[in-house]
């Protein structure tokens, strides 16, 4: 693997944990949102990761000896329809149905902030692994001084 690669690889994988930051952030923003564009309450998001260039698992086995990544990349924004949106009973609230009950956005502000600590950590193992990265070429460089 050579040096710059282990850069797009770090490079990469910060990238994509930003992008999830940022979403898990929509979504505690969200969490009270009872309308949104589409007319209903707003829908958790969530991101979709695959590796870049990512061939066929067949071909990976016999092309190498050892396998080399080539980084991260986030494949979509995808809403969350398996979990159950939070019905609430307020039959006060202008989005209130015939019966009373307000739809409320299916996020759980727990969940929410675990991701966040797991996008976080994972944000700064991809900054440790680009600094070791960058302090062993710098290294290198000095070698022949």
């Amino acid at each position: 693997m050579g040096l710059f690669t282990s850069f797009d690889i770090a490079g990469s994988g910060m990238s994509a944990q930003r992008l999830r930051s940022d979403i898990i952030a929509q979504n505690i923003a969200n969490v009270n949102s009872t309308s949104s564009e589409d007319g209903g309450a707003y829908r958790r998001k969530t991101v979709v990761f695959s590796e870049k260039n990512a061939s066929a698992f067949g071909d990976i086995l016999l092309q190498a000896r050892g396998y080399q990544g080539s980084g991260v990349k986030v494949t979509s924004v995808v809403e969350d329809y398996d979990t159950e949106m939070n019905m609430v009973y307020d039959p006060s609230h202008p989005d209130a149905d015939e019966n009373g009950y307000v739809t409320y956005p299916n996020v759980n502000i727990i969940t929410e902030m675990t991701n966040m600590i797991d996008a976080s950590r994972a944000y700064e193992a991809n900054a440790t692994a680009f600094d070791a990265a960058k302090a062993m070429a710098t290294r290198g460089l000095q070698i022949g001084q």
